[in-house]
């Protein structure tokens, strides 16, 4: 009986930690970073500081434009029009922004990642590929699926994902994501296109590539030519 209530004891304990680590946590963040200040000179909020309730109007939680098509001639052949917190002001502190994703007869949207969001996407027009890769603890898997008009697919936070039209039309898909800033990696221009740019050597043992050619891509990508959001 000792024995069963010191075990009791012990399991009470450790689910009152357990509450105690899930009830007290940073709020996740809202940028790639917020370095600490000692002064009263620093930004002092995660995310946007609230506009007076008093002064809030309809428009602050509303934009328009979705109906238009972005500009696919580009080096991918696609187009973002992110509707986030800076189209929105509405949106700050609700956790979810929206994008409408435009793509020419083979265009993509390059693999990338969001720090900060899962993405839930749904074709609206054409035919696309997608997928995402899992991590390394997860041996790299790719999930892929061709998607039609209607179809839906969910990218989870982090994991590196794409698009590609593989019709002969163009395409369409908007996307929700779980963050009013999402924010965006695009594996290529954030690799080769860093500033300043990572040493070729290491690029080249990691790629497993030719230094030369790891120039050459890393001229390409720290041009500014086109980058893609």
């Amino acid at each position: 009986m000792e024995r069963f209530l010191r075990y009791l004891a012990a399991k009470a304990i450790l689910l009152a930690l357990a509450s105690s680590f899930v009830s007290c946590y940073d709020p996740s963040p809202l940028q790639d970073f917020c370095v600490a200040v000692d002064d009263a000179n620093g930004v002092f909020v995660n995310g946007k500081f609230c506009k007076d309730p008093k002064y809030v109007k309809a428009e602050d939680f509303f934009t328009s434009g979705l109906n238009i098509a972005g500009n696919t001639i580009n080096r991918v052949g696609s187009n973002v029009t992110n509707v986030n917190v800076d189209k929105i002001p509405g949106l700050n502190t609700l956790g979810v922004s929206l994008v409408r994703i435009d793509f020419a007869p083979g265009g993509q949207n390059p693999p990338h990642t969001h720090p900060r969001a899962t993405e839930i996407l749904v074709v609206v027009e054409g035919t696309l590929l997608v997928g995402f890769v899992t991590s390394n603890q997860d041996n790299n898997r790719l999930f892929s699926k061709v998607l039609y008009p209607g179809d839906v697919f969910v990218f989870p936070i982090g994991m590196i994902h794409f698009q590609v039209n593989v019709g002969r039309t163009n395409a369409v898909a908007f996307a929700g994501l779980g963050s009013q800033n999402p924010g965006t990696i695009t594996i290529a221009d954030a690799v080769f296109g860093s500033k300043p740019l990572i040493m070729p050597e290491i690029l080249a043992k990691a790629f497993q590539l030719d230094v030369n050619v790891v120039r050459y891509l890393e001229a390409r990508f720290s041009s500014n030519y086109d980058r893609h959001y």
